[in-house]
C-alpha cells in the first residue's frame, strides 16, 4: 500500500470516528430535553449545527443517527424515520451553506447564521408536515411554536461555539 493509500484510509477512518463521536454528542443533546405538551424540545440541534460546520456534508449521518436514537430512547418510535430524514437533511443543508465560512471572521458569521436558519426551517417544516399528516393541522400548528423556540436556541448556542472550538483548535 502506498503512502497516499494509507493517508486516504486514515482520513476515512478519522471521518468515521468523528461521525460516531458526533452522533453520540447529538444523542446526548437530544436527551437534554424540556417536555412540552406535544413532545419535547432539546439541545441536539445545536450539536447538529456544530457538526455541520466542522465535518461538512458527512454531518448528515451523525445528525440522523443521533437524533433518531434519541426518539427511540425517549419512547417516540413513530418519529424515528421522519427524524432520521429531517435531522439528516438539517446537517447536510447547514454544512453546504456553511462551507464557505470556515476560518472567516466577518462574513463567516452571516453564512453560519444562514446555514442555521435554513437547517432549522427544514426541522420546523419537516415536523409540521409529518405531524399534519399523522395528527392533523391543529396538532401540527401547535408544535410549530416549540420547534421555533428550539431552533432559535440552537442557532444562538451553535454559532458562538463554532468560534470557540475553532479558536481552541487553532491555539493547540
Amino acid at each position: 500500500m502506498s503512502v497516499n493509500g494509507r493517508t486516504e484510509k486514515r482520513s476515512q477512518l478519522r471521518i468515521i470516528a468523528e461521525c460516531g463521536i458526533l452522533a453520540a454528542l447529538i444523542f446526548i443533546g437530544t436527551e437534554l430535553r424540556i417536555p412540552t405538551a406535544l413532545g419535547y424540545m432539546n439541545l441536539g440541534d445545536a450539536v447538529i449545527l456544530i457538526a455541520a460546520y466542522f465535518i461538512g456534508p458527512f454531518a448528515f449521518f451523525p445528525a440522523a443517527i443521533g437524533s433518531a436514537l434519541g426518539d427511540l430512547i425517549a419512547g417516540y418510535p413513530v418519529y424515528i424515520a421522519p427524524t432520521f430524514v429531517i435531522k439528516g437533511l438539517m446537517g447536510l443543508t447547514a454544512s453546504l451553506i456553511m462551507a464557505g465560512s470556515y476560518g472567516k471572521k466577518a462574513s463567516g458569521i452571516l453564512i453560519r447564521v444562514a446555514g442555521g436558519i435554513a437547517a432549522e426551517l427544514i426541522m420546523v417544516g419537516g415536523y409540521f408536515a409529518f405531524e399534519a399528516f399523522m395528527y392533523g393541522l391543529e396538532a401540527a400548528s401547535a408544535s410549530v411554536v416549540f420547534n421555533l423556540i428550539q431552533a432559535g436556541v440552537a442557532i444562538l448556542l451553535a454559532i458562538p461555539l463554532t468560534y470557540a472550538v475553532r479558536l481552541k483548535t487553532v491555539k493547540s
